[in-house]
């Protein structure tokens, strides 16, 4: 809302600020990191409350965590959540159609994730609804939105991969594009959702990824930058900057209540939909393959699950000692400290490596 003053600048030379992209961006991540702590308080008390026992712990899961997890509640992603949409609202350009697309993006996977915690908290058990019909609804809103953001972009291009280092090569891969899009939504979402599993293992990469599409997003909104770098212009992509700052903001705020010991989890209403957010911007920047390298650490931890599922079904033996990799570690004797800090590393490293495909060309 704040972006309408600009057209006050002739009266007021002061509102001109509120035209540029990097003043808005720090201003919604502000916004976001302040919200999150003045109301976060107020939202655990309230989760616990109502909650009672918190989140279920799976018994299944390494038995330290039935002892030192137990009676957190969980549902944090609403902090998250409602940072992210008050600063948004706030700060981003409300005629730009991409902030409307990834945010209903993001609020849809959010609530599929509220559907699930709150079935785990009120029948106290780890399992949600059902897995098919999770993923279901969550294909139908990915496939909307990558209907709406083809819609918006030049024909031929809309619908196209872009390989990251080889400039050249656009794959034009016409309507099954759609397909393509939804699974790197779907599949982001979930990944995020699987690395959430140690207090502040998750929260940690998100903000890292959101940093890089940040400057990802920007970029290639610009049309001077773009040109320079060699990279593909998406027209409008740039105040998807906006919304990267305000993850990141409240990713800080949340980060304080979730650092060890935590006083509430994410859920999967936090991890569900700051997974679809970031798979969505992959997707309107045309960087999804860029995604599977600064997300590694999410991709890391998805192929982890799927390679012990379909070992222990095959062999009947277990690759890792536990899945995801990050309860391997744990059965190991890595402390959840050193886990949290060596895997925020590795994303770390894996988003200088994604981001560098922006210059090799």
């Amino acid at each position: 809302m704040l972006y309408w003053l600009a057209d006050l600048s002739g009266a007021v030379p002061f509102f001109n600020l509120f035209r540029y992209l990097t003043v808005r961006t720090g201003g919604a991540m502000i916004t976001a990191l302040v919200f999150v702590f003045l109301f976060g308080p107020w939202i655990i008390d309230h989760l616990r409350a109502r909650q009672g026992k918190g989140q279920p712990i799976r018994a299944d899961g390494p038995q330290s965590h039935l002892v030192t997890k137990a009676g957190t509640p969980t549902m944090g992603g609403l902090m998250i959540l409602l940072g992210i949409v008050v600063a948004t609202v706030l700060w981003a350009n409300p005629r730009n159609p991409y902030v409307w697309i990834v945010l209903a993006v993001t609020l849809g996977f959010g609530m599929v994730g509220f559907y699930d915690d709150y079935l785990k908290v009120t029948r106290q058990t780890h399992a949600g609804f059902s897995g098919r019909t999770r993923l279901l609804v969550e294909t139908l809103i990915a496939l909307a939105a990558c209907y709406a953001m083809t819609s918006l972009g030049r024909p031929g291009f809309a619908t196209s991969l872009t390989v990251p280092v080889f400039k050249e090569v656009v794959i034009n891969l016409g309507w099954f594009f759609l397909l393509f899009g939804a699974f790197i939504i779907v599949g982001a979402g979930n990944a995020v959702n699987l690395t959430d599993g140690l207090d502040g293992l998750a929260i940690g990469p998100v903000m890292i990824a959101a940093a890089s599409f940040l400057g990802i997003s920007y970029l290639v909104g610009n049309a001077v930058f773009s040109d320079y770098l060699q990279i593909h212009y998406v027209a409008g992509t740039g105040e998807l900057a906006v919304l990267c700052g305000a993850v990141i903001g409240a990713g800080l705020g949340f980060l304080w209540f979730n650092a060890p010991p935590a006083s509430i989890f994410m859920g999967d209403t936090g991890s569900l939909a700051l997974g679809g957010l970031i798979g969505s911007v992959a997707v309107a920047t045309k960087h999804e393959i860029a995604l599977a390298i600064i997300g590694g650490l999410f991709v890391l931890e998805a192929v982890s699950v799927i390679v012990q599922v379909v070992s222990f079904k095959l062999t009947g033996k277990r690759v890792f000692r536990m899945a995801p990799i990050h309860h391997h570690f744990e059965q190991l004797g890595w402390t959840e400290s050193q886990i949290v800090i060596r895997f925020w590393i590795i994303a770390i490293v894996l988003a200088l490596a994604g981001l560098a495909t922006l210059k090799l060309r």
